[in-house]
């Protein structure tokens, strides 16, 4: 605790089931400075999520009551709280559907508690990156899309279209390099972090996820080109 007597790094939520998991990940959490809740139960967590709003949740996928997917799903109708699943080791499709469903991140079993304290570090580092940008009331228009900084609002024709945070951030910082090329890496560094040690194929997911916003015909973007090879280009010029 600091001396107001808050939590010197946030307060986590943990949604696990399996105590053998569940207690050293409590202890090294609470010793490296975070309030911890845990729940072993799906409808529980989800109550708590909402209820004690957390900095960041850690989710497995199988648990009693409700699974990990339908939390998510929940969660991010209503909240974009930063979500890291848990995932069983070789379970790729579980990975896929995680990120499809707005999971942030996700951490293969087993895991070293240095690799989790890594990843939570950096998931809540680039949070606290994204808030610090709203101050910002610019912006940015190319043909028929338009994102506003300042709300992190994006309008299609004036309609305003619903995004993700991290949607968000991807299509700023393709735009504000509208028609040049940008590496894969480069975009992950610049909206996951450089610390960022996830799949890079969270990258295409997120692309994919934005042709079918923006684009009139994901098949053949417009906007969103794929670079063959490197990465990705915002095709069109700004106005």
């Amino acid at each position: 605790m600091d001396q107001t007597g808050k939590p010197k790094r946030g307060k986590l939520l943990l949604v696990e089931d399996d105590e053998r998991i569940a207690e050293p990940l409590i202890f090294g959490l609470e010793a490296a400075g975070y309030q911890v809740l845990h729940s072993g139960d799906g409808k529980e967590g989800l109550s708590l999520a909402l209820s004690a709003e957390p900095s960041l949740i850690l989710l497995d996928v199988m648990l009693p009551g409700m699974d990990g997917f339908e939390i998510c799903r929940n969660l991010r109708s209503v909240s974009s709280v930063p979500i890291i699943i848990l995932t069983a080791k070789g379970q790729e499709m579980e990975k896929v559907m995680g990120l499809e469903l707005g999971a942030d991140d996700y951490i293969v079993k087993p895991f070293s508690f240095r690799e989790l304290l890594a990843r939570v570090t950096a998931v809540l580092r680039r949070r606290e990156l994204d808030l610090g940008t709203r101050s910002t009331s610019s912006r940015l228009r190319a043909g028929v899309i338009t994102i506003d900084q300042a709300s992190r609002r994006v309008f299609r024709d004036e309609q305003e279209i619903d995004v993700t945070q991290r949607e968000f951030e991807l299509l700023h910082v393709l735009m504000a390099n509208a028609e040049n090329a940008l590496s894969r890496q480069n975009l992950l560094d610049a909206v996951w972090g450089e610390e960022w040690i996830g799949d890079s194929r969270t990258l295409d997911v997120h692309i994919r996820w934005l042709r079918e916003k923006v684009e009139e015909d994901p098949s053949t973007p417009q906007y969103i080109e794929t670079v063959r090879g490197y990465g990705y280009r915002f095709a069109k010029s700004l106005q």
